[in-house]
C-alpha cells in the first residue's frame, strides 16, 4: 500500500495537484516518511513538487515539516548530486541550526555545485 500511494503522490505532483498533496500531508504527518523517495523520482516535476510542498509546509507547520529531515538526511550520501544539493536545500529549509550543521561535510562535495548551494545555505542562515 505505502508504494501505491507513493506512486499516487507522485503522479499528482507530475499533474501538478500541490495543492491536494498539501491537504494530505496536513491530515495524515506520516506520509513525510515518503518524501526521500518522492525526491529521488525521475521525474523533475515531481522533485519540484516535493521542494515546493516542503516550503509550503515549512511556513505553515513548520514543527510537522521537520518530520521530513530524517528521510532527507538519508539522501546526503546518495550517488546523485541532484540529490544530494535538492536533499541539502530541503534540510536547510524545515530543519534548523542543528539539520544545518549535519550539512557541512557537504562543503567538501565532489560535485561542485552541491558544496556550492551549502555554502550558499550557511551564508543565508
Amino acid at each position: 500500500m505505502d508504494e501505491e500511494l507513493r506512486e499516487m503522490i507522485a503522479d499528482y505532483m507530475q499533474k501538478g495537484f500541490l495543492e491536494n498533496i498539501v491537504d494530505m500531508f496536513k491530515h495524515d504527518t506520516s506520509l513525510y516518511s515518503m518524501v526521500g523517495e518522492l525526491l529521488k523520482d525521475e521525474r523533475v516535476r515531481v522533485r519540484i513538487g516535493v521542494a515546493a510542498l516542503l516550503e509550503e509546509l515549512g511556513k505553515e507547520r513548520p514543527g510537522e515539516a521537520r518530520l521530513a529531515i530524517a528521510p532527507l538526511m538519508s539522501l546526503l550520501g546518495h550517488d546523485n548530486p541532484t540529490i544530494r544539493g535538492d536533499a541539502a536545500y530541503l534540510i536547510a529549509t524545515v530543519g534548523g541550526e542543528e539539520e544545518l550543521e549535519a550539512l557541512k561535510p557537504l562543503l567538501n562535495d565532489p560535485e561542485p555545485q552541491v558544496a556550492e548551494l551549502v555554502r550558499e545555505l550557511f551564508s543565508g542562515s
